[in-house]
């Protein structure tokens, strides 16, 4: 049914900083309250940050709260997630979903931060 496309993913250095992109194409979840998770190799999938659905941020999980922004923009069916002063240990792939109502998910975007 609904596609999720995530992207703006990359290869950082520890400090620096990524906007990723959460879409689907062909679909609107523009009523969803929507979230960002992140799965690094051998981990299960944590969830990072949640919003609503008129943009107000709901949460953050504690090793990224001041660092990490999360918005987004019901006119372009789009959600964001802004990422500073990255760390190692923010390595990991991250997707997008519904936290209203659970959609199959993305193939996500690859986030490396790495020296």
């Amino acid at each position: 049914q609904v596609q999720l496309v995530e992207s703006g993913g990359g290869l950082v250095q520890p400090g620096g900083s990524l906007r990723l992109s959460c879409e689907a194409p062909g679909s609107i979840f523009s009523a969803d309250a929507m979230g960002w998770y992140r799965q690094a190799p051998g981990k299960r999938r944590e969830w990072v940050a949640g919003i609503t659905s008129g943009g107000r941020p709901t949460g953050f999980k504690d090793s990224v709260k001041g660092r990490f922004t999360i918005s987004r923009d019901n006119s372009k069916n789009t959600v964001y997630l802004q990422m500073d002063n990255l760390k190692p240990e923010d390595t990991a792939v991250y997707y997008c979903n519904s936290m209203s109502r659970r959609l199959d998910w993305g193939q996500g975007t690859q986030v490396t931060v790495s020296s």
